[in-house]
């Protein structure tokens, strides 16, 4: 039988790490996977790259592998060494009609090698070509930082992905924690895993849908009664004040949250600024209140 150079048929050198190999399989398997790749011998090919993986990726018999020494050629005529076993069991164990059914359709160099093993690893487990799906490329995550502006109009954002660019698309509405997928766009050709983080705003505070924002307001407009100007993602808005509010009171701006089947709210809470008294009319201003709210005491109300 004819001897296999396994770290050629995966491109890589014969020091390669376990993350290297990885990488080298998963590229190749999804190159020359069956349900891809229909040219003629990819089916063969991609055989051969999960019998690779099976050994090296397998730190038990890729050392049993590699005890045969690096000198070996692909293609070479090949006969295990007297006593070979290396914890596998004995070579001939398995008659070479079986050895193709058991192992998938893994070669004669393989069942030679390991065909006492009793069993498959992780790679084809099974055999068929179900086990590509279980070393399937994993997931990239990775956090894109938005402001409430983009989630309330919608945005394109450019992020570098590697040596890439890649333009993400920003959908209305969208609400921090949730997860934009860009598939096949990761690092190893699994999907890119985006979530979403809203950068600090000047003006507003988010949860959820909902949008928070504290109106300053004079004494007179919360006492009296006004009608002021309040920001909003949306633009300005006119609030009206009811009369004898407080400071701390909420007042809410129905759907002037977040857009979505059902819109956020903007929620406002009431602070009043004092004015400093400065001049000594406003000084004496001050000083003449206690006698005009006779019996008022702040810290009781």
């Amino acid at each position: 039988m004819q001897y296999k150079d396994y770290y050629k048929i995966l491109g890589v050198s014969r020091g390669a790490t376990s993350d290297e190999i990885k990488r080298a399989y998963r590229k190749l398997a999804r190159e020359y996977h069956p349900d891809k790749n229909k040219a003629k011998g990819a089916e063969d090919k991609f055989k051969e790259i999960n019998e690779a993986n099976e050994v090296l990726s397998d730190p038990q018999k890729r050392k049993a592998y590699d005890a045969l020494g690096a000198n070996w050629k692909a293609g070479q005529q090949f006969t295990p060494p007297p006593g070979w076993d290396m914890g596998f069991g004995h070579a001939g164990g398995r008659g070479r009609g079986r050895g193709t059914e058991d192992f998938g359709g893994f070669s004669d160099f393989f069942s030679q090698l390991f065909g006492g093993m009793g069993g498959m690893g992780a790679g084809m487990r099974g055999g068929g070509f179900g086990g590509f799906a279980e070393s399937a490329p994993a997931d990239t995550r990775a956090r894109l930082v938005i402001t409430l502006e983009d989630s309330y109009s919608g945005a394109q954002k450019q992020i570098s992905v590697g040596n890439r660019q890649l333009t993400v698309r920003i959908p209305k509405g969208i609400t921090g924690g949730k997860t934009i997928r860009l598939a096949k766009q990761g690092e190893d050709g699994g999907d890119l895993l985006l979530e979403i983080e809203f950068a600090r705003h000047p003006l507003f505070e988010v949860e959820n849908s909902d949008i928070y924002h504290t109106l300053k307001v004079a004494p007179w407009e919360i006492a009296l009664g006004a009608k002021v100007p309040v920001p909003t993602l949306g633009g300005t808005v006119e609030l009206a004040l009811p009369a004898n509010s407080q400071s701390g009171r909420k007042m809410r701006l129905k759907g002037r949250g977040l857009p979505g089947p059902v819109p956020g709210d903007q929620y406002v809470t009431l602070q009043i600024v004092t004015p400093p008294a400065t001049t000594d009319e406003q000084h004496a201003y001050y000083a003449d209140m206690p006698k005009r709210f006779p019996g008022f005491d702040p810290r009781q109300q």
